[in-house]
């Protein structure tokens, strides 16, 4: 189980609406070497619904979507299937099929958005 404190730390975290929240998250979050950490912190950005957030956890290989535990990269899948508006990252999605240069990071974003579609 994640650390009460750390998981707080996350939570006021993703409340803040400044750009900074986002990279301390990403920074010391998604790097953590715990995967419970990496988790919180992936479904945290995932839940702040916002281009730069949601950028963090699709197109960065070892982060959210592309985390190597299955159970982080699972989680930020079901985080995303469970969003409200899902226009964001659905341009997001659409953006890393057809740009990104690594072809795991755009299968796995081809994966997400085929389940999107049968949302």
């Amino acid at each position: 189980m994640i650390n009460k404190n750390v998981a707080e730390i996350i939570d006021a975290l993703t409340a803040h609406q400044d750009h900074s929240s986002i990279e301390v998250l990403e920074e010391l979050g998604t790097n953590s070497p715990d995967n419970e950490v990496r988790e919180y912190t992936s479904r945290a950005l995932v839940r702040k619904n916002v281009h730069d957030s949601l950028a963090v956890v699709i197109i960065n290989q070892g982060k959210g979507i592309n985390d190597l535990s299955p159970a982080v990269a699972m989680s930020t899948i079901n985080e995303i299937l469970s969003l409200k508006d899902k226009s964001e990252v659905i341009k997001i999605l659409d953006d890393t099929i057809n740009m990104h240069s690594d072809e795991t990071v755009k299968e796995n974003a081809r994966s997400v958005k085929s389940l999107l579609a049968l949302s």
